[in-house]
């Protein structure tokens, strides 16, 4: 039976609360941006990019470049284990999580390429969750597996069953246009390959010769005995026929491609050899530990690369993310990571010559991710998967802060243009949030985005007059148009046929929620839980003010909403 590409909706406490994102730029900081100090190869990549900052603006603010562009995205979120909420009840922590989630793979969808997929580690405590929610946001048609990664190998005694592994949830932008790629034999899989009798083809190993069929009459026509070199004769098992009328046996036969056992004696088998077979394997959902590594190889190679620094809490083992990558990916293929983390997915990616992304808003951005991406450029990096992929260094990567907001407030509270941004800044922001493409023309200082070839924007703090108007009518002429956002005009702009003009910063106010910097869960955002039984906490001055209880019931104190995420978008 066919999937069924019906969307289901997965429902939760604060999911219609959703964020109205500022499509923020991306600001280039080349002290910390790192290129080798000379090409390696010609297949050398240096337009990589690490981003600092909350990864939900990062997204947006890499929407509008790269929608339709990603071909494999890998994420490792917070696992929602319970850990950082153990003051709060698991109500509470779901909704919050699910609504995390939610926001990011709607953007995440619209950066894969129609021929790109999704992967995403997750443990037992939210799979489920996120699996109905992953349908919703791609559709159940197009999920593609749940792999089974073995992180641990060691038992807990202590723990009711001991749990070995994580999930991998695989899903497709639309699995119609996407391929997977094979992965190489591993030595399990090529020692079955054996040259028994010295055939001067090579290794090859044997199948059945023998095939089911329901077709009665085939079955009548391919059912005959075959004489044994050693003597006497073979018949197919019951229910099965030969794969083959007597001349085909024949001709298998003539050309030694039929294997009757050491001694001759044995029903026969059908050579194939390892030359014929294709160059790969496919992937299935077991990943085990001795192949694709664990949690403790994943710590022991963050030892290496950094012996006298913090170690990463929850890091993965370089062999998962070059399974991943090889799976979903080719060479020069752009790689996400919007959790990156300690950075094993860059690694892994720049190892593989792909073009890769990472976003990363904690400290280790700074203090694992770049240093460890300086050793991976540099040839350092001997450890992981470096010496399986002959790893030399080369290539580099451009480091970008996310922007400030562009409106923000003077002390009068009035919305203004943020002070921060030079001209460029604010022509580029300008540009996001008016659906155009930042392409400054050097030589045509009003052409600073396009979004046809014959519709553009300029941006300018500057009132506009009559005149300045006039003339850029007369320079845009009959066949093009012009947007223009300006601080104030003073003409009539209905005039000009050709001419857009909008004020800023209130021709943007209502786009988007301005000056927020994060929206990543912050305990300190969470909402307070209060004594159940009173239904109050204590204020600063010693009052009682009433607050929301969460659990499964009413709210107390504002009737059927259970739970308000405002401030948590």
């Amino acid at each position: 039976m066919a999937k069924s590409n019906t969307r289901l909706e997965l429902t939760w406490i604060g999911k219609e609360n959703r964020p109205k994102l500022e499509p923020r730029i991306l600001v280039e900081n080349p002290e910390k941006s790192y290129h080798a100090a000379q090409r390696v190869t010609d297949n050398d990549l240096f337009d990589n990019r690490l981003i600092f900052g909350d990864n939900l603006l990062a997204l947006k603010a890499l929407e509008q470049e790269f929608s339709n562009k990603i071909k494999c995205i890998f994420i490792d979120p917070p696992y929602n284990t319970g850990s950082a909420f153990e003051h709060y009840d698991d109500g509470v922590e779901h909704s919050v999580w699910l609504s995390l989630m939610h926001d990011r793979l709607e953007i995440l969808r619209r950066l894969l390429g129609d021929d790109g997929s999704l992967w995403i580690t997750i443990d037992d405590n939210e799979c489920h969750y996120l699996k109905v929610l992953c349908d919703e946001v791609f559709g159940r048609a197009n999920f593609v597996i749940s792999i089974a990664w073995q992180k641990v190998f060691a038992k807990k005694n202590k723990a009711l069953i001991s749990g070995s592994h994580d999930h991998i949830l695989v899903f497709a932008k639309d699995i119609r246009s996407w391929t997977r790629n094979l992965v190489e034999r591993g030595e399990a899989a090529t020692s079955a390959f054996k040259n028994v009798d010295n055939d001067p083809r090579g290794l090859w190993q044997s199948v059945a010769y023998s095939v089911q069929s329901e077709d009665a009459e085939k079955r009548k026509a391919y059912r005959y005995p075959i004489s044994l070199p050693a003597g006497g004769q073979a018949m197919p098992p019951t229910g099965r026929h030969w794969n083959g009328l007597p001349d085909r046996t024949e001709a298998l036969r003539k050309d030694n491609r039929l294997w009757f056992g050491a001694k001759g004696d044995k029903s026969p088998r059908l050579k194939v050899f390892l030359t014929e077979v294709q160059q790969g394997v496919v992937p299935d959902t077991w990943w085990d530990h001795k192949t694709y590594g664990c949690n403790q190889d994943s710590k022991k190679e963050m030892l290496e690369l950094f012996p006298d620094t913090e170690p990463f809490g929850t890091p993965k083992p370089e062999r998962l993310l070059q399974q991943i990558i090889t799976v979903a990916s080719n060479r020069n293929d752009w790689v996400l990571d919007s959790f990156a983390g300690s950075g094993t997915t860059g690694a892994v990616a720049h190892k593989m010559g792909r073009r890769w992304i990472m976003v990363e808003l904690g400290e280790h951005c700074h203090t694992h991710i770049i240093p460890r991406m300086k050793k991976v450029i540099g040839g350092e990096d001997r450890g992981g998967i470096s010496k399986a992929v002959d790893w030399k260094g080369g290539g580099g990567f451009r480091y970008y802060k996310l922007g400030p907001s562009l409106i923000v407030k003077d002390e009068w509270e009035n919305p203004v243009i943020n002070p921060d941004f030079n001209a460029a800044m604010l022509a580029e922001a300008m540009c996001k949030l008016e659906g155009f493409t930042f392409a400054p023309n050097p030589d045509v200082y009003w052409q600073q985005g396009i979004s046809s070839e014959t519709h553009y924007i300029y941006v300018t703090t500057q009132m506009m007059t009559k005149a300045m108007l006039t003339h850029l009518n007369d320079e845009v002429g009959p066949n093009r148009s012009l947007l223009i956002c300006c601080g104030a005009y003073r003409s009539d702009v209905t005039q000009f046929e050709n001419l857009l003009v909008k004020k800023i910063p209130k021709a943007v106010l209502k786009k988007c929620e301005w000056g927020h910097d994060d929206y990543s869960l912050e305990i300190r955002n969470l909402p307070v839980k209060i004594d159940s039984h009173e239904g109050t906490k204590d204020t600063n001055e010693g009052e009682k003010k009433p607050v929301r209880r969460f659990g499964k019931g009413k709210s107390r104190d504002t009737g059927p909403t259970l739970f308000d995420l405002e401030g948590l978008k």
